[in-house]
């Protein structure tokens, strides 16, 4: 019973690992890539403000750079 289970895990790892593919970005691409609405964080003080929101809300701070307490004042 457990080689049943040890094969079906292989195969699930070896199905799993045979979808991933790592492509270099090719020179054509870096332009589009570039343009400020394909960056992770597109706004930066939209992105501060956001952060700053939540972490208010939350009343708690940490990992973001965030200063404060639940109060929302720094």
């Amino acid at each position: 019973m457990p080689s049943i289970f040890k094969s079906i895990f292989l195969f699930s790892l070896l199905l799993f690992f045979s979808a991933c593919e790592i492509q270099p970005v090719k020179p054509w691409q870096r332009g589009t890539l570039a343009k400020p609405e394909m960056q992770l964080v597109a706004d930066e003080l939209e992105n501060f403000l956001d952060e700053h929101i939540y972490f208010s809300k939350e009343a708690a701070t940490g990992g973001q750079g965030v200063g404060g307490g639940g109060c929302g004042c720094n």
